[in-house]
């Protein structure tokens, strides 16, 4: 596979990352389609390995969110800002405390654009909490699941 179809790839798993943060975009789908698609293309143990693992994660994911309760995010005020603070702070998360930092980063997210936006630390405490009860913790398993899918076929790439 060349250096420009892995960067589609990439373009794809990014774009379906985006996607778990706008709603109406299929972001766990756009993810698995991008796997599928490298998988198909380089037909290697690894990869055959990384697709039956996004797979398996990101139905479990699926099944939380099932038994999660639905979103509820009208009247709260989120807004883009917001939603590109919370995936902003998942994403370094993810990287500087490798995988369960994007938990911790996604709330902080959300607690910084609230600290900005407010000005104090406890009415933003206050709304990181109503904002997580409300939508956040959807949110946050889905692009838990699809960041660690990510995770783990570039360390197919760097290391299989």
């Amino acid at each position: 596979m060349g250096v420009s179809e892995l960067l589609l790839v990439s373009m794809v798993m990014l774009l379906g990352l985006s996607g778990v943060l706008i709603p109406g975009v299929p972001g766990a789908w756009l993810v698995w389609g991008a796997i599928l698609w490298w998988s198909l293309r380089i037909q290697t143990q690894v990869a055959w390995w990384v697709l039956v693992g996004a797979t398996v994660v990101l139905l479990l994911a699926e099944a939380v969110l099932l038994l999660l309760p639905p979103r509820r995010i009208r009247g709260l005020g989120v807004d883009r800002r917001l939603v590109e603070y919370a995936g902003f702070g998942a994403l370094i998360g993810f990287f500087v405390v490798p995988v369960v930092g994007a938990v911790p980063g996604f709330v902080g997210g959300i607690y910084v654009c609230e600290r900005r936006r407010l000005g104090s630390h406890g009415a933003a405490k206050a709304t990181t909490r109503v904002l997580m009860r409300a939508a956040g913790t959807s949110v946050l398993v889905e692009l838990f699941a699809c960041l660690l899918v990510m995770g783990a076929w570039l360390g197919a790439l760097i290391w299989g």
